[in-house]
């Protein structure tokens, strides 16, 4: 068993236009004075990184590490969710999506994907330049807009939408597999790889690639009333990394897990901060503890209720009080004596 790192916090949330959110030292010494002890890095915001740079300069990636620990903090991955989204879109999202890519590429779904593409291989080259193990991107997809099967679908249509999904991810994990990094996708409603049946389904597609991860969130399992914990004990050889964010779920006689088209403040499932939602956190540190999970838990901040500020404050402390120092012998050893193989065969009878 290996204790979990942490905390650390996913800057994505928190990043604005005014001090200490709009550079790099300035939010890291805030993170920092938070109780964090790493921040996870959106790659999208070149106020953090330049990922052009970082996959092609050690230097430049050793000098962003020594920014950051002069802070206080280590950069535990990278981010490229938004630019992964973009490697599979369907049509119907096409408008909506645009706004995750350059400008100039907007209107050109072609392009759009081959630059999402060629943004995945640069974050592995910069996570093996920054000596990260892991990171973490979303899968995109395909036939999002058939998960719920009216009109029925026509036979063979899941099998051929993974089967081209992988496709378009088989040279992005190769890329990750020759930098040494495993590459996490998060498990997430809107993407094709939502649960853990759509995950093996792209697993088995990949030819099962061991560079094929999941990144663990409990909040989107809350969300589709999956269960989560028994989750950790199906996937654990492939949980890699792990986002610490709070959810809850309360259906009525008017709205369930589809929520009515209502804004996340009214929504029956909805995010919450840490501690104020539903999510089982004692549990899924024990069973990660168990499994010998060794990647950091990382705060995801995500409310519809609860100031950010608050949310960042509270979130250090309770997930280092939830984080659980491994022992290193078995409560019992007080109990035990020294044993030789004579007396292990004279104990079974031999």
């Amino acid at each position: 068993m290996t204790t979990i790192k942490g905390p650390a916090i996913f800057l994505a949330q928190f990043m604005g236009d005014s001090a200490p959110f709009n550079a790099l030292e300035s939010i890291c010494h805030w993170a920092a004075s938070l109780g964090y002890v790493g921040v996870q890095i959106p790659t999208w915001d070149s106020r953090l990184i330049d990922l052009e740079k970082a996959a092609e300069s050690k230097t430049y990636c050793d000098e962003l590490r020594g920014r950051t620990e002069a802070c206080g903090v280590t950069i535990t991955e990278l981010s490229t969710h938004l630019q992964g989204q973009l490697v599979a879109v369907h049509p119907a999202y096409d408008l909506m999506f645009d706004a995750f890519a350059p400008p100039q590429l907007h209107g050109n779904p072609k392009a759009r994907t081959e630059w999402a593409v060629q943004t995945l291989k640069n974050a592995a080259k910069a996570s093996r330049n920054l000596g990260l193990n892991a990171h973490v991107t979303f899968s995109g997809a395909l036939i999002w807009h058939t998960v719920y099967p009216w009109p029925q679908r026509p036979k063979g249509l899941v099998d051929a939408a993974f089967k081209e999904l992988a496709a378009r991810w088989r040279p992005i994990l190769d890329a990750f597999d020759e930098a040494g990094v495993d590459l996490c996708y998060e498990i997430h409603p809107g993407e094709d790889l939502h649960d853990g049946v759509t995950f093996e389904r792209f697993l088995a597609a990949t030819s099962n690639h061991p560079r094929c991860n999941i990144l663990y969130d409990p909040s989107h399992f809350v969300l589709q009333q999956l269960d989560y914990l028994q989750y950790i004990d199906i996937y654990h050889e492939r949980i890699k990394m792990f986002h610490v964010k709070d959810a809850e779920f309360n259906p009525t006689g008017r709205s369930g897990v589809y929520g009515g088209y209502q804004d996340w403040a009214e929504r029956p499932g909805r995010f919450r901060s840490l501690g104020d939602g539903q999510v089982d956190f004692k549990g899924i540190f024990s069973k990660l503890a168990q499994y010998g999970y060794d990647g950091w838990a990382v705060l995801e901040w995500e409310c519809c209720i609860k100031d950010a500020a608050q949310g960042a404050l509270e979130g250090a402390p309770f997930i280092r009080d939830h984080i659980i120092k491994v022992t290193e012998r078995a409560f019992d050893d007080f109990a035990g004596g020294a044993a030789d193989e004579n007396l292990l065969r004279k104990i079974i009878g031999l």
